[in-house]
């Protein structure tokens, strides 16, 4: 682990008016992580990025507190590549081949995706069929760009909302290297798994490192939950408003383990107060140690 780290945190921006004013919004409240979408996330129609539109980002990425390796993407949520549904299934891969070129356009290393849903076949079948579009996907792309499976709460007919579903699409990768998680502290609340104590917490990563590896974690999505754990309903809210709390978040913020992790807020409020207020609320929650260590003031 580096001798030095800062803290990695930050909100999904709106690229409204030019990928390079994500970067002015993110300035402004002190992100030092974000995430953005390069395209509407409800269509499936992306316009081309054009190259003076990438090299400005890239300029304004330079001239921030920002990285670009800890900026990620977010692929529009019409994707599902374990769709049983043909024509969707077939949109989809060629959908995430898309994204991919987009993100390696803009200089982003990760891509975070929703792996997919069963719709109206079975869980073993529509994990099979993932595994296999990603194989072909990972196979077929000319990017250095990874892929981020996101952990899901199982809402309808999600699949990717244990650790072990996740696994069965991992182990059958013929591209270990281009795979990795992003974490979802709400999804998997609402999945089941209770963090909300030290014991709950060191229990899920035990379970989380045998089957997945921690260091595969290369993004966090940092979320409340409104419902209940276990409820397998996909509702954020503020930190410290819904029913993890705060503690939970205290535990993850102080863990040395994740320091070097981009961590992004998607709360359901969008307005830049909004978000920084959220922030701030975790940064109350650091540790003296782990301030000095973040070089946070």
């Amino acid at each position: 682990m580096k001798s030095s780290h800062h803290l990695l945190l930050g909100a999904h921006m709106s690229v409204s008016g030019g990928f390079d004013q994500a970067i002015v919004r993110a300035e402004s409240i002190g992100c030092t992580a974000m995430q953005i979408f390069t395209k509407s996330n409800r269509q499936w129609h992306a316009k081309v990025v054009d190259p003076n539109d990438a090299a400005s980002f890239k300029a304004a990425v330079a001239q921030s507190s920002l990285e670009l390796h800890n900026i990620i993407v977010h692929a529009t949520y019409l994707i599902n590549i374990g769709s049983p549904d043909k024509a969707i299934e077939k949109k989809s891969v060629q959908a995430v081949l898309t994204e991919l070129d987009r993100c390696q356009m803009l200089g982003i290393p990760y891509l975070v995706l929703h792996p997919g849903s069963h719709t109206n076949s079975d869980e073993k079948t529509c994990l099979n069929r993932i595994a296999d579009n990603l194989n072909y996907i990972l196979e077929h792309t000319h990017t250095s760009v990874s892929i981020l499976l996101e952990n899901m709460s199982g809402q309808g007919s999600t699949v990717c909302d244990s650790f072990e579903q996740l696994h069965t699409v991992y182990r059958q990768s013929d591209h270990k290297k281009k795979l990795g998680f992003c974490f979802d502290t709400c999804h998997a609340f609402a999945a089941g798994y209770d963090f909300r104590t030290k014991k709950g917490y060191d229990n899920m990563w035990k379970a989380f490192e045998e089957l997945l590896g921690i260091k595969k974690i290369k993004a966090m999505h940092i979320n409340d939950s409104k419902r209940e754990c276990g409820s397998h309903v996909d509702r954020h809210e503020d930190i410290g408003k819904g029913k993890i709390g705060t503690h939970a978040f205290e535990l993850l913020f102080n863990d040395p383990r994740f320091f070097d992790v981009p961590k992004i807020l998607e709360t359901p409020n969008k307005e830049l107060a909004a978000y920084k207020h959220n922030m701030d609320i975790i940064k109350k929650h650091l540790s003296a140690s782990t301030r000095k260590k973040l070089l946070v003031p």
